[in-house]
């Protein structure tokens, strides 16, 4: 659990537990040392991922319901209740693909070749 926590400035949070109960008494945890900052956690803009459970008990924050999502993105990683990574390495390649697409026109350019054969 927390020992101690520095929330001046808390963006992205990301808790993992093995077990539902345990993510609620972490969450509860979690918000009381926001509070204390004078913090809170945003429900609408909080996510909750299940993965391989049955558990259907709703999950809360200050006694309202969270939403439950089947997919999301966090620090850039596509994490989903899917078993498979495809996803991920999809939304990588895609990416990197589209960087390349928009730097193509400048490394084609003659200006970036001319000065890329003064530095060799």
């Amino acid at each position: 659990m927390f020992s101690k926590l520095d929330l001046d400035f808390a963006d992205n949070i990301a808790l993992l537990s093995s077990r539902l109960d345990h993510m609620q008494v972490k969450t509860n945890r979690l918000s009381r040392f926001a509070a204390q900052t004078g913090l809170s956690i945003n429900e609408k803009k909080t996510q909750l991922l299940k993965i391989n459970t049955t558990n259907q008990t709703p999950f809360k924050i200050q006694g309202k319901a969270i939403n439950e999502v089947d997919d999301f993105t966090y620090l850039g990683s596509n994490l989903s209740k899917e078993e498979s990574i495809s996803k991920d390495i999809k939304s990588r390649i895609a990416k990197a693909r589209n960087a390349f697409i928009k730097l193509y026109p400048i490394w084609k350019s003659n200006q970036y070749s001319q000065k890329l054969k003064l530095k060799l």
